[in-house]
């Protein structure tokens, strides 16, 4: 591999990012850096399917466990702080390798990204109405503004939606021509893992079988003992706002683990709706024995 040279391994949720990560790890004296948005936080452990420290296998992790749950994410400081890692990392000549589904956070790390400012008294005025109003009319507005932004938020994410409303307001341009034409800020090769449909669906239901097993419920009793319900992003993890529903008695909790199961497959298809996008990603089937030896194929060839 090319020295300097960032490893990005991306895909859906539940594909097989993290083994293929730790091997690779291994096999190029690599440390990850992590690119999922919710593993940023303090506490929200089994329903991110964070690996543990035995699960890790030695290998050296950054930006897990950074923010409390009551803090809003930001791309901006994740940007920062997932930079100065991947200098750390190489500034010790071994490999960073960024790892996550997360692909706006993927994005700012890789490419010349600089992100529109903020008007603390837009943010609140939008805020106020979204409280007052609910998202339908301001994502009714979005839509009008701009029909591609509104098109991958889903209508329920306030959040969201008052940022690319500000955005807009602040630039007086749509809120996608806020984001770049790519262009690298570190040399990168990109590794795509993902599975069929039809066996990544079954994956996630299984996974969630098992969040629910390992304690996922009593997990989120601890998290809103240190406010989880008041945090903006973390409170709307997969997993987490469906306890935090049953919690409240809007969902039983087979409706809650269901409704997560269903969340979980939707996501994923937003997740390769974004990625399958990037045609610098070399794409990888994990079900396949030689998962590893083809990503690392990948990786000489394009040191050639």
């Amino acid at each position: 591999m090319t020295p300097g040279t960032v490893l990005a391994v991306v895909g859906p949720t539940a594909a097989g990012k993290s083994a293929l990560s730790i091997a690779l790890a291994h096999a190029l004296d690599g440390e990850v850096v992590n690119a999922d948005s919710m593993q940023l936080y303090r506490g929200l452990d089994i329903g991110t399917a964070k690996l543990t420290v035995a699960e890790r296998d030695g290998v050296p992790h950054h930006l897990l466990d950074i923010w409390e749950v009551t803090e809003p994410a930001s791309v901006a400081e994740y940007q920062a702080l997932a930079r100065a890692a991947v200098d750390d990392i190489l500034a010790r000549g071994r490999v960073p390798l960024l790892v996550g589904g997360s692909g706006l956070y993927v994005r700012a790390v890789l490419e010349q990204f600089e992100f529109p400012g903020t008007d603390p008294a837009l943010r609140a005025r939008l805020e106020n109405e979204l409280a007052t109003v609910g998202p339908a009319p301001l994502y009714a507005r979005l839509r009008e503004a701009d029909p591609v932004a509104a098109a991958g938020i889903l209508p329920g994410n306030g959040r969201r939606i008052v940022r690319a409303l500000e955005v807009i307001e602040l630039t007086g341009a749509p809120f996608t021509a806020a984001l770049p034409e790519p262009t690298p800020y570190y040399p990168a090769v990109q590794v795509g893992v993902d599975l069929d449909t039809a066996r990544l669906d079954e994956r996630i239901a299984v996974r969630v079988d098992r969040m629910w097993a390992d304690g996922l419920v009593a997990e989120t009793r601890r998290l809103v003992e240190r406010g989880l319900p008041e945090g903006r992003t973390a409170s709307r993890a997969l997993g987490y706002q469906q306890v935090l529903r049953m919690l409240s008695g809007e969902l039983t909790e087979t409706e809650a683990r269901d409704d997560t199961v269903r969340a979980t497959r939707r996501f994923v298809r937003r997740q390769r709706s974004w990625f399958r996008r990037d045609p610098r990603i070399h794409w990888l089937d994990s079900a396949e024995p030689t998962l590893v030896e083809d990503a690392l194929r990948i990786l000489r060839d394009a040191a050639r």
